[in-house]
């Protein structure tokens, strides 16, 4: 278990627009994906947490971060 694991999902939720427009239909599979493909332990129970994120919250939380932070979706 690893606080700054669950951090890592949380920060590339908030500042990756892929990833949260993804998570609003599927956060299951976004969770598991981010931590798979980092290498990110979580446990069940950090697991059942990040999936009750808000995605309002992490909207909100997104447009009050300077846009130099932001990872944006870029239409292919």
């Amino acid at each position: 278990m690893s606080q700054a694991h669950v951090e890592q999902i949380i920060g590339r939720l908030v500042t990756d627009d892929h990833w949260r427009a993804r998570y609003r239909t599927a956060p299951d599979a976004v969770v598991d994906l981010l931590a798979t493909a980092d290498g990110l332990e979580v446990t069940t129970t950090e697991r059942r947490a990040l999936l009750t994120l808000q995605v309002a919250a992490l909207d909100a939380l997104a447009r009050s971060l300077d846009p130099r932070l932001q990872r944006l979706a870029v239409p292919r």
